[in-house]
């Protein structure tokens, strides 16, 4: 019996220990490059924007707010970028966006940059949640008219505010279709997944436009996540690009154009016309 106790106990922390590397492993996949320093200092100034810190979980998450060129109560645009990337990686890429009426918000991920935790589902939904709270006390925000753009695995944070938050539209670019899809492929089992940021999920219940574009040679995720992606929604278009993941180039006139089609456009006189 004592033999057996013992054998017993060994195979439980046998098993605690090999749960715990899954686990470890999963965040290594999630996010496998964590870039903790600015590669592009005072980009938010020169871009004529500010930086503003989100109370999450008791953790100061940064956030870039670019206001829209011309007028007030604009268009809002979230941006959430992807996991090897800063915001101050995006605020000169979006000036189109700012030019055509809209103002970005450049969402940053919990221990990414300048901002404390770590992240997670809960922490990154949490942020998306506070940031867009935020954006909804600015008088500089149309509330009725805010949008999330998500690449990689920014679609994912945009697909759970979706699930939390009205949105006018969301843009998904080159993401999956679930983290815990990518993470199911390098062998890990299901009922040990942490992260799932299920965006196929988030756009079943997601009732407004969304916007699906992807690189038909996207060898990081792959088109066909982009394809279940579409036939989530009934109001989904499709945009298959001639490109891989991290070479496409902005597709800021079809984006443009979209949201002026689906009814969020750009202050009266400026920017894209529907």
């Amino acid at each position: 019996m004592r033999k057996l106790m013992v054998a017993a106990g060994v195979f439980v922390v046998l098993l605690g220990a090999i749960v715990a590397v899954v686990i470890h492993l999963q965040a290594k996949l999630a996010f496998p490059y964590i870039p903790t320093s600015a590669q592009i200092p005072d980009a938010v100034n020169k871009v004529g924007g500010e930086s503003i810190w989100l109370d999450v979980d008791g953790k100061r998450v940064e956030a870039w707010f670019l206001p829209a060129r011309h007028g007030e109560a604009a268009p809002l645009i979230m941006n959430t970028h992807g996991n090897g990337e800063l915001i101050d990686q995006w605020a000169e890429r979006t000036t189109p966006l700012r030019d055509a009426g809209f103002g970005v918000l450049l969402v940053e991920y919990p221990g990414y940059g300048r901002s404390e935790g770590t992240p997670s589902e809960k922490s990154i939904t949490n942020t998306m949640l506070a940031a867009y709270d935020w954006a909804l006390k600015n008088p500089r925000v149309d509330p009725a008219r805010i949008v999330a753009h998500g690449r990689s695995m920014g679609g994912g944070a945009a697909g759970a505010l979706a699930r939390n938050r009205p949105l006018a539209a969301l843009v998904l670019e080159s993401t999956y279709s679930s983290l815990a899809a990518m993470v199911r492929a390098a062998g890990v089992p299901n009922f040990l997944i942490v992260n799932r940021l299920d965006t196929l999920e988030a756009l079943k219940d997601y009732a407004g436009p969304v916007l699906v574009l992807h690189g038909e040679n996207d060898n990081a995720i792959p088109v066909a996540h982009a394809r279940a992606l579409a036939s989530a929604s009934k109001r989904a278009r499709l945009e298959i690009l001639p490109c891989g993941h991290n070479d496409c180039p902005p597709q800021w006139d079809v984006v443009l154009g979209f949201l002026a089609q689906n009814g969020v456009s750009s202050i009266p006189g400026k920017g894209v016309s529907p």
